[in-house]
C-alpha cells in the first residue's frame, strides 16, 4: 500500500474539508481502509458513497460503491474506476467526483476545490512529518501535530495557509509531496493474522495470483475493481461471525476468485426446511445447501448469478434448474451496496420464508448452470413485464 503516513494525511484532509455539515459533500466516517461520504443533491437530496482502500492502493485506485442507482452517481464511480498513476490517490478522486457528479446533479462544484485540497493536504503532511520527528515529545505536543488544526487558533491557521499557498507551486501534484513510512504495527503488517491458517493460505494464493496478473498487463477497469471488491468481500466473510459459528462456508472453485461455492449449514431450527436437512444428513450424509454464486467483472454494479445446486428443492422460491426468484439478484432490484454477506444471509431467510422443502431422493442432475440460466432468464423477462408480487406483511 502507498505510504500509510501519506493517506493518514489524505484522510486528515477530506475530514477538514468536508465535515459533516458541509453544504454539497460530507464525509461521515473515514479510515485507512474505507471512506463513506454523502453528496447532497438539488432540494436536499442525499446520495451516499462509500470507497474501499485495498491492499494495491495506490497502483489501483479505491474501489467505489454507491446506495443509489442515480446515472449521475453511478457513471462518475465507473469513471474514477479507470484512473491511473497520481490520479488513483484519494485527493484525487474526491476531487474527480466532485467535478463529475456536481454538474450532473445541477449543483454548483465546491469553490476552489483543488486549493483548499492542496493547501490543507500540506498542512496536515507538515504534522505528520514534524510527529515522526519529534518521536520522544510530550502527549501534547504530539496531540497538537496530531491533530493538525486548533480550533482556538483560526487566525493563525489563515496565515499558515497564506504561506504555503506562496510556498506551493500552483501545478504541483499531491502526489509528490512525500513522506517516510512510519513503522507499520503488528496488525498492518499483517492483517490476516487473527484469520484460521486455511483461510490466510487462500488470500495468500488470491493475492499472489492477482500480482501476477497485475504484472502481465493493464486489466480491464472492472476486473480490477470487481478483484478488488471481492478480495475484501472475502476476507470480511472468513471474519465474520458468520463463518465462525458455521452457519456457512465459502469455498472458491479452482481457486478463482469469480467463482464461489456457499454451504449453508443453518437455518431457522422451526422450519420444515431445518428438519429436511437432518433427514438429508442422516440418509445421505449430506448436512447443507450447497449454493454457487457467479461473478461478472462488472461487479459490484451487477449482481452475481446465483443458483442452488442441491439438494433438490420445492418451494422456497427455487426454479427449475436451481435458480432462484428474487428480485434483488436482478438488475433492476440490484444496488452495489449489497454484500455478498448478505446476499447469502437473505437468500437463507428466503428460503425459510418460502417453505422450501428438500425432495429427498431426487436425481440431482435435474439441477444444472444451462438450466437455471434460461430458467432465471424467463423469471426476468416475466417479471419486467408484470412486476414483482409483493406478500403481504404477515407473510414476512
Amino acid at each position: 500500500m502507498a505510504c500509510l503516513l501519506t493517506l493518514k494525511a489524505e484522510i486528515k484532509t477530506l475530514e477538514h474539508v468536508f465535515p459533516k455539515t458541509h453544504e454539497r459533500f460530507q464525509v461521515l466516517s473515514a479510515s485507512v481502509d474505507e471512506l463513506t461520504c454523502r453528496v447532497i443533491g438539488r432540494h436536499g437530496k442525499k446520495h451516499d458513497i462509500h470507497a474501499h482502500i485495498t491492499e494495491t492502493y495506490s497502483r489501483t485506485p479505491p474501489v467505489w460503491f454507491a446506495d443509489t442507482d442515480d446515472h449521475a452517481i453511478t457513471n462518475a464511480l465507473h469513471t474514477l474506476s479507470t484512473t491511473t498513476g497520481a490520479d488513483n490517490h484519494i485527493l484525487s478522486q474526491t476531487k474527480l467526483l466532485l467535478e463529475l457528479v456536481c454538474p450532473a446533479l445541477g449543483v454548483p462544484t465546491p469553490p476552489d476545490l483543488e486549493r483548499q485540497l492542496r493547501v490543507t493536504f500540506a498542512q496536515f503532511s507538515q504534522s505528520s512529518r514534524a510527529t515522526q520527528a519529534s518521536p520522544s515529545s510530550g502527549d501534547g505536543a504530539a496531540a497538537s501535530a496530531d491533530d493538525g488544526f486548533d480550533e482556538d487558533d483560526d487566525d493563525d491557521d489563515e496565515e499558515e495557509e497564506d504561506d504555503d499557498d506562496d510556498d506551493l507551486e500552483p501545478d504541483e501534484d499531491m502526489d509528490e509531496m512525500h513522506i517516510e513510512m512510519e513503522e507499520p504495527t503488528a496488525s498492518e503488517k499483517d492483517p490476516d493474522k487473527e484469520l484460521c491458517p486455511e483461510h490466510q493460505m487462500a488470500l495468500e494464493r488470491l493475492r499472489q495470483h492477482h500480482s501476477r496478473e497485475l504484472t502481465r498487463g493493464p486489466a480491464t477497469a472492472g476486473s480490477v475493481q470487481a478483484t478488488d471488491r471481492l478480495m475484501k468481500e472475502l476476507r470480511d466473510i472468513y471474519r465474520s461471525e458468520s463463518v465462525k459459528s458455521g452457519s456457512f462456508k465459502v469455498d472458491l472453485q479452482n481457486d478463482s476468485l469469480y467463482d464461489w461455492n456457499v454451504k449453508i449449514y443453518k437455518v431457522d431450527p422451526d422450519s420444515h426446511l431445518y428438519s429436511d436437512l437432518r433427514q438429508l444428513k442422516d440418509k445421505e450424509g449430506i448436512d447443507h445447501i450447497l449454493l454457487n454464486l457467479v461473478f461478472e467483472d462488472n461487479y459490484p454494479f451487477e449482481p452475481p448469478f446465483v443458483r442452488v445446486v442441491y439438494p433438490v428443492m420445492q418451494n422456497g422460491y427455487v426454479l427449475l434448474g436451481g435458480a432462484l426468484c428474487m428480485e434483488l439478484l436482478t438488475k433492476q432490484g440490484w444496488t452495489s451496496a449489497y454484500t455478498v454477506e448478505a446476499i447469502i444471509m437473505q437468500i437463507t431467510a428466503t428460503l425459510v420464508k418460502g417453505k422450501a422443502r428438500i425432495n429427498q431422493g431426487a436425481y440431482r442432475g435435474q439441477y444444472s448452470l444451462s438450466r437455471a440460466k434460461q430458467s432465471f432468464k424467463s423469471l426476468v423477462q416475466i417479471h419486467e413485464k408484470n412486476g414483482w408480487f409483493t406478500p403481504p406483511q404477515a407473510d414476512g
